[in-house]
């Protein structure tokens, strides 16, 4: 079964389209290396009665929105091995300076995960 990467990010929301531009290079930069899918996502419905939310969760200040964000690979080998090639890219370099970031990286939210159910 699939292994996924899922990341969930507070971003400000004037730097939405700074991220677009860099997530779009880089899920390229992920597909052309094997990923078999790249998803970013902006919250739309985050404060769902009854339930811990993203914000919640990850504390956005004023002005912010969350991001949920995965990568689909074919297994925790390929994973690996796909971004083991993603990092050396030079493609990444300028886009991993944390100073270029259009979010702040310490408080990203990642982890890794085993497909449980897959429809």
């Amino acid at each position: 079964m699939a292994y996924v990467d899922g990341f969930v990010i507070p971003i400000p929301k004037k730097n939405l389209p700074a991220y677009r531009r860099m997530a779009q290079k880089a899920g390229k930069v992920w597909r052309e290396h094997g990923a078999l899918e790249y998803r970013e996502c902006v919250g739309d419905d985050l404060n769902v009665k009854g339930t811990k939310t993203f914000p919640q969760q990850v504390k956005p200040k004023a002005g912010e929105t969350v991001l949920f964000s995965w990568i689909v690979y074919k297994s925790r080998a390929h994973r690996d091995r796909v971004n083991a090639k993603v990092m050396k890219d030079p493609r990444l370099a300028k886009m991993m300076d944390p100073k270029a970031m259009p979010f702040d990286g310490k408080r990203m939210v990642y982890g890794g995960f085993k497909t449980l159910v897959d429809l």
